[in-house]
């Protein structure tokens, strides 16, 4: 189990991809999907962005909202939203403070290098406001949407 499973979601305030300030606590009383990935527009990013515009409607239909945040800036998840029809918000975390309060920046390999970098991962927030679930480090972007709507049910 993560050390964050049962705990308190850290709080937080980002820049959205509309140009507002979202806070956690802005969604108090809903279930939240908050997952952390690398870049904007790459394949793998936009595997698991589109996985989650795909399942949206269910998962809205289990009460809950998704929320993307990488380190990309308002005018790149703009881009990013419009190009692929994402339904949901995109968070900025340029200075990565967020991520690393959910584990989600750190070291990791990439192409057989350590180096240090966002870590896709995602944490579901109960109504509470409590951490349900923790995937540390999602394996496949492409399938997870499905992980988590299955996590929902």
């Amino acid at each position: 189990m993560s050390r964050l499973e049962g705990q308190k979601a850290p709080e937080f305030t980002l820049e959205g991809s509309d140009g507002k300030k979202h806070s956690l606590k802005e969604y108090a009383g809903k279930t939240v999907v908050l997952y952390f990935y690398p870049k904007d527009d790459t394949p793998g990013c936009t595997k698991e962005a589109c996985g989650f515009r795909d399942r949206n409607r269910d998962i809205q239909k289990k009460g809950a909202v998704v929320l993307g945040v990488s380190r990309d800036g308002r005018a790149s998840h703009e881009e990013f939203r419009k190009k692929y029809k994402l339904p949901f918000i995109l968070l900025s975390d340029p200075d990565a403070k967020v991520m690393k309060k959910y584990g989600a920046f750190g070291k990791k390999m990439m192409y057989g290098k350590e180096v240090e970098g966002t870590i896709r991962s995602t944490v579901l927030i109960g109504s509470d406001g409590k951490v349900v679930k923790h995937w540390k480090s999602v394996k496949n972007a492409e399938t997870h949407p499905d992980e988590v709507l299955a996590a929902l049910e």
